[in-house]
């Protein structure tokens, strides 16, 4: 089960990456305490439309088991039938797609000693935890003509970024950190390459960016409201997860926990960055492999045209309190690829058509 997953996504990644199937949403709060945001829909697969998102309770944790219970669907309005099971929903710790991240690590002489220690800690540690299909790069911030430096591209062996890792040195003279920022975040808007010929899972469902450092910046081109403004202009969410260590002035770090607040990631107190970094790298991990996916059956005939849908969330069950995330999917017509047609078979056989071919409800 596990590998077709895998290959469904790759060999959807033409259609994936249309307009219509990277959408950003606003994200949802309710007096419950918690939120999710939807940050992907895939048609590639059409009749069969994967719907994406991120969940965070109060403590910025993601809800944890998920399953059909907790799901609703709606199509144009009209809300699908629980008992004709023409959706289900899974963690992505459990599928095959792959997660990219880029650590952003603070390499100017003010980092020097512990901080700097701490710094390579986590990091190598958050190598360590990843799983075999995720990608992680890393940038340093030091003394150069852009004012980092490109220490690994995207890369899946631990191995070959533990060796990058170990070159590091805290020698820079200027902090450019919003600069850093910057790049870190057009790499995570590179396409990945793939092929269906491959079992690897190439197909990339998410980034985020892992920051590192004592939060002083200088001499950046870019602002830190220019920066903001940026992020907040996303289509599709970059999570900054910040990690303070320092020797500073702690008003720095301010800078810091603005970029996660405002990216919809996660500031860590320096605290707990000092006592328990082994802590924060599984929180940021169970965050990143915690993501869900909703696959559902449309009933829409192929027309080319976008159609509306909302996935709502019942937690914890039972309650009768649903809250909507909605979007768009378009009703296309996979290409002619003969593994595109045998995964949507695979599809049609666990999510089979009702007999009376309607999936929604047929009362109020």
């Amino acid at each position: 089960m596990k590998k077709w997953y895998a290959t469904a996504i790759t060999v959807a990644l033409v259609l994936a990456l249309s307009p219509m199937s990277a959408m950003g949403q606003q994200s949802s709060t309710n007096l419950e305490g918690y939120t999710f945001k939807i940050f992907r829909v895939e048609s590639g697969l059409y009749p069969f439309v994967q719907v994406y998102f991120r969940s965070f309770d109060q403590g910025m944790q993601p809800l944890v088991n998920l399953n059909y219970a907790n799901i609703g669907v709606m199509v144009k309005g009209r809300s699908y039938d629980p008992a004709k099971k023409q959706y289900f929903i899974q963690s992505i710790r459990n599928r095959s797609e792959a997660v990219r991240t880029v650590l952003v690590i603070d390499c100017s002489a003010t980092m020097k000693g512990k901080p700097f220690e701490n710094a390579l800690l986590v990091a190598s540690r958050f190598i360590d935890s990843k799983r075999p299909q995720d990608q992680v790069a890393v940038i340093a911030i030091r003394d150069s003509d852009e004012g980092y430096h490109i220490v690994s591209n995207f890369e899946r062996d631990p191995l070959a970024l533990a060796r990058r890792l170990a070159d590091l040195k805290p020698d820079g003279q200027i902090t450019r950190l919003y600069d850093a920022v910057g790049h870190a975040m057009q790499m995570c808007g590179l396409v990945s390459q793939g092929g269906i010929g491959s079992d690897d899972a190439e197909y990339i469902i998410s980034n985020s960016i892992v920051l590192i450092g004592d939060g002083k910046n200088e001499q950046s081109a870019l602002t830190r409201e220019e920066l903001n403004t940026r992020i907040s202009n996303l289509s599709v969410p970059i999570p900054i997860y910040s990690i303070p260590y320092s020797t500073v002035e702690r008003s720095h770090l301010r800078n810091l926990e603005a970029l996660s607040k405002n990216s919809f990631g996660v500031y860590f107190s320096e605290d707990r960055a000092k006592n328990n970094p082994q802590r924060i790298v599984e929180d940021i991990q169970n965050i990143l492999q915690n993501d869900y996916v909703v696959t559902f059956r449309s009933h829409v005939d192929v027309d080319g045209e976008a159609h509306a849908f909302r996935v709502g969330i019942e937690y914890p069950s039972n309650t009768g309190k649903f809250m909507y995330q909605g979007g768009n999917f378009d009703a296309i017509e996979p290409p002619p690829v003969g593994r595109l047609i045998e995964l949507v078979e695979t599809l049609d056989g666990k999510i089979p058509a009702p007999a009376d071919g309607n999936p929604f409800l047929s009362g109020p």
